[in-house]
């Protein structure tokens, strides 16, 4: 039983995280801090690794009470690698709703992370399509097929590439913005212009980093356009069309936060709040009961447009708006009607 002990600070670790705390960062203690920049991390499981000598701040293992100060080098390091390292394929239930040799388009649905990583290890997307398809390619981020992605919440179109041909035509139309990209958005209040352009560099937020913030053109983070058109007015909710011009990181979340239209029941952003509409009970608990009807924000990528990489047809695909949100519209539509009557 002796021998089974091993003398861990010969072993190799991992780094699984690594955060460097801003300019204006105040003192935070470590636990709380690492707390608001990892995925489902809990303040037992950082203060835990910290006691076990995994949490370093400029290469010195502290304790959990460190705070955290500007330009401090935060990071969390293991004796194993990272799981999003280790992927294993997995019977999944796929809506490929087109597959040839080259690319396949996939209707993700609502709670499936894309990708293995950051407490998600297994039962994403990437999981499934290795199932399906051997010897997919990988993307500089060692990710088979991926040439872009949308949010675990978020339903809606992805396409894969099967080939590395495939993938580099593709990533080059994504980066060349030359693909078609629609998504339906629930948002919080009355968008008062029935279409217009939301414009600001998005980065991560200085506060936060599993938030994403718009801050102005050339100060800090990538340029970001949003064009939206309204579809439907609900009350003190819109439902509004959005094209994609660019693909930042929670691009459209970020965007109409900033403008004071936070997606609704998106919980990240705040919009899982009661933003707009009246004090009454009675629209309190049926704000709640839609909130439970979709139980996510209310995002999909409804329309996906690329050029084939092997025919040079330009192929666009729709989906359907899935049933949570279909039915929370409804919700707000039959509230819309009731209101017009009680006036």
């Amino acid at each position: 039983m002796q021998e089974e002990n091993t003398d861990l600070e010969n072993d190799e670790l991992y780094e699984h995280f690594r955060f460097t705390a801003s300019e204006g960062q105040e003192p935070l203690r470590v636990d709380k801090y690492l707390m608001n920049f990892v995925e489902n991390a809990t303040r037992n499981k950082v203060q835990q690794a910290a006691k076990a000598g995994n949490v370093l701040v400029n290469d010195v293992a502290v304790k959990s009470n460190y705070k955290v100060k500007p330009h401090d080098v935060v990071r969390v390091v293991l004796a194993h690698p990272p799981a999003e390292n280790l992927l294993v394929a997995e019977d999944l239930p796929l809506d490929i709703i087109y597959e040839d040799d080259t690319v396949i388009v996939v209707n993700k649905a609502a709670g499936m992370v894309v990708h293995p990583g950051h407490g998600n290890y297994s039962g994403t997307l990437v999981n499934g399509l290795i199932h399906h398809i051997e010897n997919l390619p990988t993307n500089s981020n060692e990710r088979p097929g991926l040439v872009h992605r949308i949010d675990k919440d978020t339903s809606g179109l992805l396409v894969v590439a099967k080939t590395e041909f495939a993938m580099a035509h593709l990533s080059k139309q994504f980066f060349d913005r030359t693909t078609e990209r629609l998504y339906y958005a629930l948002v919080w209040g009355n968008v008062e212009e029935d279409e217009g352009v939301i414009e600001g560099n998005i980065g991560r937020s200085l506060k936060n980093r599993l938030q994403m913030d718009v801050f102005p053109e050339g100060d800090f983070g990538k340029h970001a356009v949003t064009h939206y058109k309204v579809l439907e007015r609900l009350t003190y909710v819109t439902l509004v069309q959005c094209k994609l011009e660019t693909g930042r990181t929670h691009q459209i979340r970020a965007h109409f936060k900033h403008i004071g239209h936070t997606l609704f029941n998106d919980e990240r952003y705040g919009g899982n709040d009661i933003l707009k509409g009246t004090t009454f009970t009675k629209y309190k608990q049926f704000v709640q009961n839609c909130f439970k009807t979709l139980p996510r924000q209310a995002l999909h990528a409804k329309t996906l447009g690329f050029t084939h990489p092997k025919t040079g047809e330009f192929m666009r695909f729709n989906s359907e708006i899935p049933q949570d949100i279909a039915d929370c519209l409804e919700k707000w539509r039959t509230y819309t009607i009731n209101s017009k009557d009680e006036v």
